[in-house]
């Protein structure tokens, strides 16, 4: 239980480090802007209690609101990052097929599993963020594309994360 809580505190503080300093100032014309740092929620143990999920993803979203200066809008997209990982959880696996304690990893999880489980979670927390970031429909279109592309260029910068802490399956 301590490695768990010590490998997550690790994941936090290398990844909030990772967006506040390298990943905030890359991107393709604010139309592609990678947010990696949902990969820590993403990486939580699956058997987490709902409301301790919540409230870690919150203290998530506001320590990045912090750095970036969005008053909430993080926050407010990581709890609804958190409410669609585990609305998808408890749709896709079955609870005599985990355990607790595991972590959603790659090496872990089926390739069919975890790809849609990086994109849906993504694609809501991008939602989420640039629909309260913008809070207008006057540009709805370039709302949507930058939701789109950013949501494709966080998916395969973790993808990227994923091969690096990728470890077979124990059996």
């Amino acid at each position: 239980m301590i490695r768990i809580i010590l490998h997550n505190g690790l994941r936090f503080i290398v990844l909030i480090t990772l967006q506040v300093t390298l990943f905030k100032n890359m991107g393709y014309y604010n139309l592609a802007v990678p947010y990696p740092y949902i990969f820590f929620l993403l990486l939580l143990p699956i058997g987490i209690p709902n409301v301790l999920l919540y409230l870690i993803a919150f203290l998530t979203g506001i320590t990045v609101d912090a750095f970036h200066d969005t008053l909430g809008v993080h926050a407010a997209a990581c709890t609804a990052l958190a409410l669609t990982r585990i609305a998808f959880v408890r749709i896709t696996l079955e609870p005599d097929h985990y355990d607790r304690l595991s972590t959603p990893l790659l090496g872990e999880m089926p390739f069919q599993w975890f790809l849609p489980y990086l994109f849906f979670t993504t694609i809501t927390h991008h939602l989420a963020l640039y629909m309260l970031a913008v809070f207008s429909f006057a540009q709805f279109h370039y709302t949507l594309l930058s939701t789109i592309f950013s949501c494709i260029f966080t998916v395969v910068v973790m993808l990227l994360f994923s091969l690096l802490l990728y470890r077979r399956k124990r059996r």
